[in-house]
């Protein structure tokens, strides 16, 4: 089995093929943050997910190689007020003892430079999966004092909180909706190279 692997490598080398591996990287949780916010009457609410997990395969050489996937427990859900929290845990929202884990997985890389790519891919909320394009800047790659390899993006996407079952709304006496249906998703993500 060796044997053949290296002469796979070396027919590979020979003809100037050169084989792309994976470069993974796994998200540092404590530099990495998962932020939303939404409408509330006439201002803005935001609010972050507190626990996650994800990893990237990221060489900026090979954008046809990069790709990601991550998990969100909806339970870790943080807007600093911890009725409103216990709210948007409840069946009203993310109904979190049925569907607890938010999840995204792309699919494809498109329109990739040094700066800035398109992440198509599927984000499951509330048990409903759809396609989604994340918008990626991409911050670049470098050694830490420790000597870690780190890499850093910041992804944002805006979804329609409807379109993935979250339908719960108040209307006022004005007319108006107490909650928005635009949701405005940033992730600043550092990741560590494994």
């Amino acid at each position: 089995m060796i044997r053949k692997t290296l002469f796979v490598l070396f027919i590979l080398a020979f003809f100037g093929v050169h084989p792309v591996w994976a470069v993974t990287y796994k998200l540092d949780t404590t530099h990495t943050t998962v932020g939303f916010k939404i409408r509330h009457l006439f201002s803005w609410v935001q609010g972050t997910f507190n626990e996650f997990e994800g990893t990237f395969d990221y060489d900026p050489e090979h954008p046809e190689t990069w790709k990601t996937e991550a998990a969100i427990q909806a339970a870790s859900i943080d807007t600093r007020v911890e009725q409103r929290d216990k709210h948007l845990r409840s069946a009203d929202f993310f109904a979190v003892e049925t569907y607890p884990t938010i999840t995204f997985k792309s699919t494809q890389i498109t329109d990739a430079t040094a700066e800035v790519a398109k992440v198509n891919g599927l984000l499951s909320i509330h048990g409903v999966e759809k396609p989604v394009v994340l918008d990626l800047q991409i911050h670049g790659v470098g050694k830490d004092p420790w000597g870690n390899t780190r890499a850093g993006f910041t992804a944002s996407v805006k979804i329609n909180r409807k379109d993935f079952g979250l339908n719960w709304n108040e209307l006022l006496e004005t007319g108006q909706v107490l909650v928005g249906e635009e949701v405005f998703i940033t992730i600043e993500v550092e990741g560590l190279l494994q």
